[in-house]
């Protein structure tokens, strides 16, 4: 459904986000972002610079970008949430590695996933992909968001940082949560939040791409919902 609209130049985020609107809504489901805390619309758009929760507009997109398109639904009283960045037309070398090592830690995260397993392992694991150089450069991820418990409620305990850090608690099983690694190029990870409350961008610029998944924790695994 998604794969024709991002990758068009000069589509906006405005049509993406009736157009996932209009999807979900078809099959009985809810956008679960659609005036959650006074958010605007029905998903996140997040293009180059910005982190997260872009905010859908009229801008065109152009060729070169990049955009994270983040999409929770609410169906049968449960949140699924879920989310990938696109490439728009003809992306620089240091994009398409970008998109690349972000899908790559997100996967480093889920492997570190299992009954028992300390929450910390999900940032280890996803700093043993962006702490080498690739082609010479560098790559870090966002302190500022982390993964988050979900079900019948958006977000929630278990919080799952994706920096490193020493914070106690392991999985369980019948946990569910996401793993939802934000990666910026260069090593300057810092953000801000722009006037209208929700839109995040690098302190200088740098783009940023994120990958998403939902990881319910079994008896002796653990099961990605978002495949």
């Amino acid at each position: 459904m998604l794969g024709a609209w991002p990758r068009k130049v000069g589509t906006t985020t405005n049509a993406i986000d009736a157009a996932v609107h209009d999807f979900i809504i078809s099959r009985g489901a809810y956008p679960s972002p659609l005036m959650y805390n006074g958010f605007p619309k029905s998903c996140c758009t997040s293009v180059n610079n910005i982190i997260t929760h872009g905010i859908p507009d009229d801008r065109p997109l152009e060729d070169g970008d990049i955009i994270n398109i983040d999409i929770t639904v609410f169906l049968n009283g449960y949140h699924g949430d879920t989310s990938q960045t696109w490439l728009v037309g003809d992306v620089d070398l240091p994009g398409r590695l970008l998109c690349g090592i972000t899908n790559n830690a997100l996967e480093a995260g889920i492997a570190a996933c299992g009954p028992g397993q300390p929450f910390k392992n999900i940032a280890r694991a996803i700093h043993t992909i962006i702490e080498p150089q690739y082609h010479g450069m560098d790559f870090c991820v966002s302190p500022a968001f982390s993964g988050h418990g979900i079900g019948s409620a958006f977000h929630r305990q278990p919080w799952v940082l994706h920096h490193l850090n020493d914070e106690p608690g392991v999985m369980l099983p019948g946990h569910c949560f996401t793993i939802e690694p934000a990666i910026i190029q260069g090593n300057h990870p810092t953000s801000w939040i722009f006037p209208d409350g929700w839109t995040a961008s690098t302190e200088n610029c740098a783009r940023s791409a994120q990958a998403e998944h939902m990881v319910l924790i079994t008896n002796d695994g653990a099961e990605v919902l978002t495949r």
